[in-house]
């Protein structure tokens, strides 16, 4: 199961009842946060959720209100008795972007890991996580990222005492390893059923709609998604920001066959988003207006 929490909806600046938008996903034991504006450590002490646990640290672009909550958030971590690594990863130049930062952050109890975004499209395999980072049209150089839980197919246990597998190979069968026993050879296949759907939520803010976000948030159980400006009027403005507007987003949504739209990233400007939700809705019918530390668990179908 896979916990998410939109710590924030905010873009541009936090304001004193919308923090800025930052996503933090929880999963076997590690914390995953994607970005981390001004205030972000905040409301993530609001939720209730641990620093301690965050493994990776995920940044779409390096605008101020998308990373300059960071130094922050790296002192308190370390003050967190923490000293495993911390893997960040995001667009070229995050290694020179963090150092510049950590002036105000100089010593930390534990290593930091970079890994730089190069590609159109990027794969990264950790703590569980399938990452899918893809790149978007923003002012500057910007990615959209998918999370995605794989699950492996059921053990057939039946199969397995059929072939007269020791049962001390089973756990290990399952974990996809192949087993020589003497002269006999035992590989998953023989007794593994097919891969599971698994889970999947994409993330995508600060960006005009292109076909990268369509191909990485593809069949999500959750998109959440920029919704920068409600009114068709705006539409100007995200096209000079490049930025979108809640039908934008929900054309993408709809595009990308997701289960659920949840809209966020909205301008200081957009007092009351939930008046421009019904045109949304039109076009994909499951969308939501974002609100700070809106929680959703997703759950592996049975």
């Amino acid at each position: 199961m896979l916990d998410i929490c939109l710590l924030g909806t905010g873009g541009m600046m936090p304001l004193p009842y919308r923090w800025l938008t930052s996503l933090m996903t929880r999963y076997n034991g590690s914390n995953l946060l994607i970005d981390c504006g001004e205030g972000t450590q905040i409301t993530m002490k609001l939720q209730g959720w641990s620093f301690k646990d965050i493994d990776q640290i995920c940044f779409t672009h390096y605008h101020g209100d998308h990373i300059s909550g960071l130094p922050g958030l790296l002192l308190t971590i370390g003050n967190s008795e923490r000293r495993k690594p911390l893997r960040l990863i995001g667009p070229k130049g995050l290694q020179r972007i963090v150092n510049g930062l950590r002036v105000i952050a100089p010593e930390l109890p534990f290593e930091i890991e970079f890994i730089e975004l190069t590609e159109d499209v990027q794969i990264i395999e950790s703590n569980g996580y399938i990452i899918q980072a893809f790149k978007v049209n923003h002012k500057i150089t910007c990615y959209g990222y998918s999370l995605e839980i794989p699950r492996k197919g059921k053990f057939d246990a039946q199969k397995a005492k059929e072939l007269d597998i020791p049962l001390k190979y089973w756990s290990r069968l399952q974990n996809g390893e192949t087993i020589q026993d003497e002269e006999k050879i035992y590989t998953p296949n023989l007794v593994m059923g097919e891969e599971r759907k698994g889970l999947k939520v994409a993330y995508c803010t600060d960006t005009r709609p292109v076909q990268n976000i369509i191909h990485g948030a593809q069949g999500a159980d959750l998109f959440i998604c920029e919704g920068m400006y409600g009114e068709k009027a705006e539409q100007t403005n995200a096209v000079q920001y490049k930025h979108m507007t809640f039908e934008e987003a929900a054309t993408l949504a709809k595009q990308a066959e997701v289960s659920e739209l949840w809209l966020t990233h909205f301008s200081p400007a957009l007092v009351y988003p939930k008046e421009f939700l019904p045109e949304a809705k039109k076009i994909f019918k499951n969308t939501k207006i974002g609100k700070d530390r809106m929680t959703k668990t997703l759950k592996f179908r049975d």
